[in-house]
């Protein structure tokens, strides 16, 4: 029987709601680069990592505008106005399940490590979490080898965990490390995207609650 001893977690549009502003934020950039805004659906379909790529896929020519120009001016949007963000639904009900049953949890993220810390600590949620995985800069190329480097050193054994994220990415990723994943619907892509990935999928977060591996260890509290 499989049990997890530790719940990895992705954080934007997973834990935070924020696919909203991300889509507010790069619409304001489109409109400044007199470009197409896009919907909530076409933002679905588009975004990617790295995300470099995904802003070349939406119009922007780098040649024109270097992409660190406005990949900085975008983080600089976010930061303006993360705060008027929130968690998704049972958050911290699932966290503090989980915590209660015996699991440790990490967040891995492609945010940068500074705003991760920041914006757990906005939410209080420091205390469920063993460490906060994030990248020394923000222009989010990727979680592949920052993943790498935390099963190395938490000396965790890949078949115990479980990650849980919201991209085809985070399905990439948790190959790359050979740990199980759930992705959840209600991110940054379109159920279909996720579909294609072949592995299970919640559109709740209460629903952790009842994967194999995490519910018998409830049961067992």
């Amino acid at each position: 029987m499989k049990i997890y001893t530790h719940v990895l977690w992705d954080w934007n549009g997973t834990l935070i709601d924020d696919m909203w502003l991300c889509v507010d934020v790069i619409n304001e950039l489109l409109q400044k680069y007199n470009k197409p805004v896009l919907s909530l659906r076409e933002y679905q379909k588009h975004f990617d990592f790295p995300v470099k790529d995904y802003y070349e896929r939406i119009g922007f020519d780098f040649e024109q505008t270097p992409f660190e120009i406005v990949g900085t001016e975008f983080i600089n949007g976010y930061y303006k106005r993360w705060h008027e963000c929130k968690l998704h639904k049972n958050v911290k009900k699932v966290l503090q399940t989980i915590r209660d049953a015996g699991l440790t949890q990490s967040i891995l993220s492609a945010a940068d490590v500074k705003m991760l810390n920041a914006g757990v600590d906005l939410f209080h949620l420091r205390e469920y979490f063993d460490e906060l995985i994030g990248l020394d800069h923000h222009y989010a190329h990727g979680k592949i080898d920052i993943a790498r480097g935390f099963i190395k050193r938490s000396g965790i054994n890949p078949a115990q965990v479980l990650y849980i994220g919201d991209t085809t990415h985070d399905c990439d990723v948790a190959r790359e490390i050979n740990v199980d994943v759930v992705l959840f619907t209600n991110g940054h892509h379109t159920q279909a995207r996720l579909e294609n990935c072949g592995v299970p999928m919640i559109d709740s977060l209460k629903k952790v609650l009842d994967i194999p591996g995490i519910a018998e260890r409830i049961l067992l509290r």
